[in-house]
């Protein structure tokens, strides 16, 4: 029984390293641009952008009342990342993850949650990584991101006092884990990605 669970676990990280090593397309980077920047904690990636640039914006969605301290709202970025509810909240770093967690959102859960946080530009944060998009680009990526987003409901504070979670589309699981979501953003604004990116490091390897 161990060694299957060992040879299962192993498999999915072998078509994970293949998935993302798979371009999918995407154009270069321009020299000037809109720059975003792509976030890595080790378990989650998220995208970072401004709050408002190319006619493209999150106010509508994103409020100042949604966090337990309202004047981070003051900070020109947000942070984005898309995942299983449980384990989303439950995991805000490698000390807190359980295997019961794990093993839960393997399986899957329609319980998806947007995590927004507000920040002032990551400019020389460790696990950040910078990209440049045209205005173009840019438009596609919010939309994307927009879309992400289920009907607004209450949101629930975060972990701290700048960020939310909201609700949002999609089914979590092994396949469509939250890095697989940056990936696909990152794609849907062509930004070159691999096909299926399951891990942090099968988004960051391309930036």
């Amino acid at each position: 029984m161990v060694g299957a669970v060992v040879l299962t676990l192993l498999l999915y990280l072998f078509a994970g390293l293949v998935g993302g090593a798979i371009p999918a397309g995407g154009q270069a980077p321009p020299a000037q641009g809109i720059r975003i920047y792509v976030e890595d904690n080790g378990i989650h990636t998220g995208i970072v952008l401004p709050k408002h640039a190319a006619g493209m914006g999150f106010d509508d969605l994103v409020r100042a009342g949604d966090l337990a301290d309202p004047r981070y709202t003051g900070h020109g970025w947000l942070s984005i990342g898309w995942g299983d509810r449980a384990f989303y909240l439950g995991t805000p770093s490698w000390a807190d993850v359980r295997p019961a967690t794990i093993a839960a959102a393997a399986i899957g859960s329609d319980a998806v949650v947007m995590h927004v946080g507000h920040l002032p530009e990551p400019v020389g944060e460790p696990g950040v990584y910078p990209v440049m998009l045209t205005p173009d680009q840019y438009r596609r990526l919010v939309a994307a991101i927009r879309a992400s987003f289920a009907a607004r409901t209450d949101p629930v504070h975060g972990y701290g006092p700048s960020d939310a979670f909201y609700v949002a589309r999609g089914r979590y699981s092994a396949v469509e884990t939250c890095n697989s979501w940056t990936g696909r953003m990152l794609r849907a604004a062509g930004v070159p990605m691999g096909r299926w990116t399951p891990f942090p490091v099968t988004v960051t390897a391309w930036l």
